[in-house]
């Protein structure tokens, strides 16, 4: 794979340096000016900050404990180090704060979260609550918000190339994608049947699961305690990855090199193309005034692989209460306010989130302004987590450099999972899926993830 140049070699190093001036910023010892106050870190844009402000001057109504919001940058990795700094040099704050689906594990296995014993499992999806946020049989966690891949797609156009429904496998959907592709093309040579997350990040392993279908992915083999992603499905998935992009064409080239969510978004709002692998927030952004596309798009579960079930990979954000806060009673009463049925509603009603409890899918109020959570239900309750391992930052990082360099045609897809396997094993004799024993506790060696998702192995 060839290395980065000068100019990209600067610009990751200048990033870092940023990074790191910028964490003891985020999370200074201590607390502050208001050493009473409960401490939340959350991060996001401008609006989601301003809900949470609303969530947390209703608690402080209701309880009397007073709560500081500390704001965290909105890009998600920078909010992973702010807090893995702070859990690994014990501050006292903050008290509670959301983690990224993927990172439970890492922080349960770390010993870095206090059970959330107070909170009632019931209103939860429960067999997700299962899978993410129980740790060695506790709560460890618990879902402020869902998200599953989806399949966007353009309800006019389907109807034009005379198809009654979106399709079903991933077959379907090349061959469909194709055939509207080049009805297009005379008008918008820039249109393009297919678009997703291809880039080199965390989304592109996510859509590597979703194209592998419930029988590839990440499997985690319980005699042996490994993590396996040499797998037949799997290879069937990076070479159709591959192909949408070199052989069908019906991918834009730019896929693996720019293609993250919004690029995605933006490309299918714009008018350029037949089908969106995206989360369910594009939804309202397609259908929001001034849109090209909006009353043109429906929504389906994403496609299978021939033969195979087709799985939606599961996202979100979780709630978790940190073991160093010197007020973990009340910050269990307010993680515990955070996923009641009121707070929850107040965030749909201001932001449009999938809220992480079922109940509210059932909530006719909502339904009525939000149709489409009905669909969004069962696609979430069938979502597959990634695998809930201490290591799994770093397994990412690894999938994402070959699963890259096989889109980019630098390697075969057979030696882009041979050589992921060969590191993977590597992680697991290191680090193991309970290092340490007694919990899981992670020793003082176990790195943070990398800055940059990931970069060539050589």
């Amino acid at each position: 794979m060839r290395g980065p140049d000068l100019h990209t070699i600067r610009r990751r190093v200048s990033g870092r340096l940023l990074i790191l001036l910028c964490l003891p910023m985020l999370f200074a010892c201590g607390r502050g000016d208001a050493e009473t106050d409960l401490v939340f870190a959350v991060g996001g844009a401008p609006s989601e900050l301003a809900a949470w402000e609303k969530v947390v001057r209703k608690f402080e109504a209701d309880s009397g404990i007073s709560v500081r919001l500390l704001r965290q940058p909105a890009n998600s990795q920078q909010q992973l180090q702010g807090l893995m700094v702070a859990m690994k040099s014990k501050q006292q704050n903050p008290d509670v704060f959301l983690m990224d689906v993927a990172w439970v594990g890492l922080f349960s296995a770390a010993g870095w979260l206090v059970p959330l014993d107070n909170l009632d499992r019931t209103p939860f999806f429960g067999e997700l609550l299962n899978r993410t946020d129980v740790y060695d049989g506790r709560l460890m966690a618990a879902p402020v918000y869902l998200d599953g891949g989806i399949l966007y797609y353009r309800t006019d156009l389907l109807e034009k190339a005379g198809m009654t429904r979106p399709p079903e496998t991933w077959r379907e959907l090349a061959e469909s994608a194709k055939k509207v592709q080049e009805q297009m093309r005379p008008e918008n040579p820039g249109f393009f049947g297919f678009v997703w997350q291809g880039a080199q990040y965390e989304g592109l392993v996510v859509n590597f699961l979703e194209f592998a279908g419930a029988s590839g992915g990440i499997q985690l083999q319980d005699e042996t305690g490994g993590v396996r992603v040499a797998l037949k499905a799997n290879l069937k998935a990076l070479r159709f990855m591959r192909d949408l992009i070199w052989e069908y064409e019906i991918s834009p080239p730019s896929t693996y090199t720019e293609m993250q969510e919004e690029e995605v978004r933006t490309f299918f709002q714009s008018g350029n193309a037949m089908y969106e692998r995206n989360w369910p927030y594009a939804w309202t952004l397609h259908q929001s005034d001034g849109s090209p596309v909006k009353g043109k798009v429906g929504i389906a579960p994403l496609p299978a692989p021939e033969g195979e079930k087709g799985v939606s990979t599961l996202g979100g954000y979780h709630i978790g209460v940190s073991k160093y806060s010197d007020r973990k009673a009340d910050a269990k009463k307010f993680a515990a306010y955070v996923t009641s049925k009121e707070a929850q509603r107040m965030v749909v009603l201001e932001l449009g989130w999938n809220p992480g409890r079922g109940d509210l899918y059932e909530d006719e109020a909502l339904l009525e302004r939000y149709p489409h959570f009905g669909e969004f239900k069962d696609i979430f309750r069938k979502a597959r987590p990634r695998p809930v391992i201490p290591y799994y930052i770093q397994v990412s990082n690894v999938l994402q450099t070959y699963i890259s360099g096989a889109l980019a045609r630098n390697r075969s897809p057979e030696s882009a999972l041979e050589h992921a396997q060969i590191e993977i094993d590597s992680l697991e004799q290191r680090y193991g899926r309970n290092p340490e024993g007694g919990g899981g506790q992670l020793s003082e060696s176990f790195p943070y993830p990398s800055f940059t998702h990931g970069e060539a192995v050589p």
